[in-house]
């Protein structure tokens, strides 16, 4: 996993700041001030809004389970094969004249 290059507690407060801010300050301006390019803010409220259930899309926690349940699925999957060649394995060294 890769290092974020801005700590979450000030990426919060950036979002904080451009969410309460007053009317006719764009967001181009809250992010020269704060020293991030407007991309990187527009993402950061578009990520916030996701979380906070304003816009649709899979949440951090969601994303996490979701990548936790795939790994699971691959291991179950990888097992259930060692199972089945055991199995038939099996059934052939149980055959009549072996």
């Amino acid at each position: 996993m890769s290092k974020k290059p801005y700590p979450k507690e000030f990426r919060d407060d950036v979002v904080r700041v451009a969410r309460s801010r007053e009317p006719g300050v764009g967001l181009d301006q809250i992010a020269k001030d704060f020293g991030i390019h407007f991309t990187t803010l527009y993402s950061w409220m578009k990520k916030a809004d996701i979380e906070d259930g304003d816009r649709p899309g899979t949440t951090q926690v969601a994303s996490v389970e979701l990548r936790e349940a795939r790994r699971r699925i691959r291991l179950l999957e990888q097992e259930n094969e060692v199972l089945r060649r055991a199995a038939a394995y099996l059934s052939q060294a149980n055959l009549p004249g072996k």
